[in-house]
């Protein structure tokens, strides 16, 4: 059930993106935190509902939604509102690589394999 719930909520995540990043920039919600920041948390935690949700493959996961990043930001040059931007796409790119990461360890610490020991 849980897993269910997680792979809902990455799709719902991925959707989003999708469409907050291909609506015309009027009707892009605007938030207070710094544009960066934005990118960062929407897309690590799509990496990490994936990673969770989808629990074989995690290199794969990551390859497939930093290739996700950057479609994005190709089909942002579509709307003359929109702006496609390198910086954007490293920051989409290395955050739902390390969202994904972080489910991979967060598996193999709960699954108990392999364990770090002081």
């Amino acid at each position: 059930m849980v897993t269910m719930s997680l792979r809902a909520a990455a799709w719902l995540l991925a959707i989003a993106i999708v469409v907050i990043s291909l609506v015309p920039a009027t009707f892009r919600p605007v938030t207070p935190a710094p544009h960066a920041i934005e990118h960062l948390v929407a897309f690590a935690t799509t990496g990490l509902a994936f990673g969770l949700g989808y629990q074989r493959r995690h290199l794969y996961q990551a390859f497939g939604l930093a290739t996700f990043a950057g479609a994005i930001e190709v089909a942002q040059f579509l709307d003359p509102s929109r702006h496609a931007r390198l910086s954007d796409f490293v920051v989409d790119a290395a955050s739902a690589c390390a969202g994904t990461m972080i489910a991979w360890l967060v598996l193999k610490v709960c699954s108990g394999t392999p364990r770090l020991r002081a």
